[in-house]
């Protein structure tokens, strides 16, 4: 299995030795760190102290059937969980936790099947990083944005500028000081301020 040369953190949530010990050979150490919890109440402290790139729940487990969990674990924007569920109770689940984009797998599991599931915990996982630098973007620069403006409201206010004007001076600054509009922005509120 080629992947990325990113690691990626996983958190096994499963009471059953067996399933842990199989799955444990099918995170080489090269692609994935693992930790793993036997319980809800368990994986949760372990969720409170560190983000986890993927979570997979064993389902169901001693405390609870970790349906909830897998739900909220996902819900950070941060996980990708994966659900391994009875015959008896996929078709259900699959169709309530579909909707908060909880991956699920029909238990008995098959090496090529976890495999490929791995596969695509990597791929959405990485989906959910380029979204978060996207979002990341935009709130800086919708910061920026809010620090110009307090920035040519000062300016008209103290120095008499009409807006057009005091948008002109912050990008003249910033241009022939060769930095960004924040920058000139954070300089004109600190002085107006102190």
């Amino acid at each position: 299995m080629t992947m990325p040369e990113r690691v990626y953190s996983v958190l096994l949530v499963s009471s059953s030795e067996s399933l842990n010990a199989a799955l444990s050979e099918l995170l080489p150490v090269s692609v994935f760190t693992s930790e793993t919890a036997s319980d809800v109440s368990a994986a949760k402290r372990a969720f409170a102290q560190r983000a986890y790139d993927i979570v997979i729940v064993n389902s169901p487990l001693p405390d609870d059937p970790g349906i909830r969990f897998a739900i909220d674990a996902g819900n950070g924007g941060e996980t990708v969980s994966l659900l391994l569920l009875r015959s008896e109770t996929y078709e259900d689940v699959t169709a309530r936790v579909s909707t908060y984009g909880v991956f699920t797998l029909r238990k008995p599991l098959s090496k090529t099947l976890v495999q490929t599931a791995l596969s695509w915990l990597i791929a959405a996982r990485e989906r959910l990083r380029k979204t978060e630098k996207r979002t990341q973007t935009l709130e800086e620069k919708m910061e920026e944005i809010r620090l110009v403006n307090r920035a040519k409201w000062l300016l008209i206010d103290r120095h008499g500028m009409d807006e057009p004007t005091a948008h002109r001076y912050i990008e003249k600054l910033a241009m022939d000081r060769c930095v960004t509009r924040r920058v000139i922005a954070e300089e004109i509120i600190n002085k107006e301020n102190s």
